[in-house]
């Protein structure tokens, strides 16, 4: 019986304490459990870098650190020692971070005496500084006293985190990406599309228990990401940064976007997405160039005369090139119900122009005459040709860059009857043909442009050429031809001349250049404002010019768009000023000079020979290969002070002292003034100060 009761008793005791365990000191338990229960540990491994075409880093991973004590460490088992550190430890904080020594030693006596949930007095993992720190700051207080102890007795310890900077800033932030600061992850631009690589494969290390401690063993290496190397030029991503930023400012604009593309290629070498924020500073918040779709204006009336010059047909008999005359009379015309403008209406309009000088005056009654007068009733083959010449293509970057989006442009439904569906207008094809009723993200239109640069070829814009291992190449992205050709060869070169002298003698001359040729095309276009329409309070205008350099031998295409609120507005006066900048800033990047052409003719090749040490002038002459000896002078006696004036230090210091002067020099350069007068007889150990400029 005394057995029975007295283990009873026991099982109850053991039943109590189970309890007390799984109430009072659960939190305890838990945070031990969670310390020791894992046998294996994830090691994150370095990211890859994102470097420029000429390799220059533009985004790479550094540490940061936040920064803990824990207060039940080895050291505050007996409190003298903190209590004698404690002062000094809260100084040499306050130096390093915005707080004053008073108010870090309330926070770190909070902590110390912090009540657990199990009991205990003193917090396990209290912060020493709220945010992220860099290595430089943590080695600094890692070498305060009492934390420069080792960490199992002071407590101090830290958490590492991969931190994604770029070393250029902002620039072309919006395409590289970024990552998120909690988690490490990607979450736009490259950054997120080419993950997989930059992340790498993490590593496990192992924890065993040896003599009470835990210690790690690597049981897998991290395998660190890879780099990837762009096609962005920093130095042209800057000036073209900069020429888009100094043009907003001056026409007070909202949004500003440029691209500028390698013809041959399509490479990607700048690419500009500033907007205003409501601060009103400008900052690339959303990537505009592949993402804002728009009716683009008047760049893709190039679009719709290429497709019925490759067509070839004819109207009312007459064949469509660019001798074909348009009767465009004052600038205004009926067409539908609505009228149609041309944008100097105000002054009588253009008259009897071709089609040629159409498109240098961008005359919107010209192309929609001639596209509606050949496709109004096939429209379907209109829509179809937009698609064939590429302006319509789907450059199918939504892996590639994140946030493309592709372009919208009907297609035109027949009924059963033959007739067009209730959505698709008599207006439609006319106001289509000059860039309205249409959805077109910029970097389609200079994909487009591109193409004619490169007598048809259409070339996927590409952002990535290569990824490294170890500095060594492990895989290559090459150029991607979409096309191999838009158009008819003749439908091309002909268009090549018109956007030549678009610029020559047309609205685009501002976009132009004295020292090469510049083809292209502007364009201004109402941004509609969704149900409110075009002209809901202020107007807003798309402003564009699209086209490439030098047109004689095109080597890169450019696309620039401004987004403003009310007059003036000008795709030529504004956007064409900001592509001259960038066109005139990259030709001249790529000037090589000759030695030969930076010979002054009117030189003379023997350098002149200054009056000084005779011998040393000789000796050089005659390394030079320069017969040319100093001439004779007459040369002052040995006790008659010379004159110095206009000579070099040396020659000036060694001519003196070899008389018995003593001399002093003040300044640099040439002697400008000699404190001895030239020709005074000379007493040994007299001073000349020498003054030099």
């Amino acid at each position: 019986m005394v057995i029975a009761i007295v283990l009873t008793l026991i099982g109850f005791a053991v039943i109590g304490k189970a309890l007390y365990i799984m109430t009072a000191k659960k939190q305890y338990w838990t945070e031990v459990a969670d310390r020791l229960k894992r046998d294996s540990v994830s090691v994150k491994p370095n990211r890859g870098n994102i470097l420029s075409c000429d390799g220059q880093l533009m985004a790479t991973s550094i540490p940061e650190y936040k920064i803990y004590i824990d207060f039940q460490a080895a050291a505050f088992e007996d409190d003298s020692l903190w209590n004698d550190k404690v002062d000094s430890v809260c100084e040499g904080l306050s130096k390093i971070f915005p707080y004053t020594a008073h108010e870090y030693k309330v926070l770190l006596t909070k902590g110390k005496q912090k009540k657990n949930g199990n009991g205990t007095i003193g917090a396990r993992h209290w912060p020493i500084y709220p945010r992220r720190i860099d290595y430089n700051t943590y080695m600094e207080v890692k070498s305060l006293p009492f934390f420069n102890m080792p960490r199992y007795k002071s407590g101090f310890h830290e958490e590492v985190f991969n931190s994604r900077r770029r070393p250029f800033g902002s620039l072309a932030q919006r395409t590289l990406g970024g990552t998120m600061m909690a988690t490490d992850s990607a979450y736009f631009g490259l950054e997120l599309a080419y993950d997989s690589i930059l992340r790498g494969t993490p590593g496990i290390t192992g924890r065993r228990k040896i003599l009470n401690k835990y210690m790690n063993i690597p049981v897998t290496q991290p395998i660190d990401g890879g780099d990837i190397v762009t096609t962005i030029d920093v130095n042209m991503q800057d000036l073209a940064e900069r020429a888009v930023l100094d043009e907003l400012k001056l026409i007070n604009g909202e949004m500003g976007v440029a691209i500028l593309m390698e013809v041959e290629t399509g490479d990607v070498k700048a690419i500009v997405n500033m907007s205003r924020n409501d601060k009103g500073e400008y900052i690339e918040a959303v990537n505009s160039a592949i993402s804002y779709r728009c009716e683009p204006g008047s760049v893709f009336k190039v679009a719709s005369f290429l497709v019925a010059l490759d067509d070839e047909l004819n109207i009312d008999g007459q064949k469509v090139d660019t001798s074909y005359v348009i009767h465009t009379g004052g600038g205004v015309r009926g067409m539908y119900g609505r009228e149609m403008k041309d944008h100097n209406w105000r002054r009588g309009g253009y008259g009897d122009i071709n089609m040629a000088r159409t498109l240098e005056v961008s005359s919107n009654i010209g192309v929609s005459h001639v596209i509606d007068k050949i496709y109004h009733d096939q429209a379907e083959r209109y829509v179809k040709g937009l698609y064939r010449v590429g302006i319509g293509q789907d450059l199918g970057l939504q892996n590639i860059l994140p946030g493309y989006r592709p372009p919208l442009i009907r297609m035109p439904q027949r009924k059963k009857n033959g007739r067009y569906d209730d959505n698709w207008y008599a207006t439609t094809l006319p106001w289509m043909s000059i860039g309205y009723e249409t959805q077109i993200a910029p970097i389609n239109t200079v994909t487009f442009y591109n193409a004619i640069a490169n007598n048809g070829k259409m070339m996927r814009p590409r952002f990535v050429k290569k990824v490294l291992k170890n500095g060594e190449t492990v895989r290559e992205y090459p150029p991607e031809v979409i096309k191999e050709r838009i158009a008819k060869p003749k439908a091309i070169k002909t268009m090549q001349t018109i956007l030549e002298h678009v610029v020559s003698q047309g609205l685009g001359k501002k976009a132009g250049s004295p020292l090469f040729k510049v083809a292209g095309k502007t364009g201004t276009a109402q941004v509609s404002q969704g149900k409110a329409g075009y002209k809901s309070g202020t107007v807003q205008y798309w402003l564009s010019f699209a086209g490439y350099f030098p047109a004689d031998n095109p080597r890169y295409s450019c696309i620039v768009c401004l987004k403003k609120s009310g007059l003036p507005a000008s795709g030529g006066g504004m956007s064409g000023v900001v592509f001259h900048h960038i066109a005139e800033g990259v030709m001249a990047r790529n000037l090589k000079m000759s030695v030969e052409d930076a010979r002054d003719e009117n030189s003379v090749a023997i350098p002149d020979i200054k009056k000084g040490n005779t011998r040393d002038a000789n000796y050089v002459l005659g390394k030079l290969g320069i017969n040319k000896r100093m001439p004779k002078e007459n040369v002052p006696s040995e006790d008659i002070t010379p004159n110095v004036v206009g000579m070099g230090a040396r020659d000036a210091v060694y001519m003196l002292e070899n008389r018995g002067l003593r001399v002093k020099v003040h300044g640099r350069g040439k002697v400008k003034k000699q404190s001895y007068p030239a020709g005074k007889q000379i007493v040994e150990g007299s001073e000349c100060v020498l003054i030099l400029e």
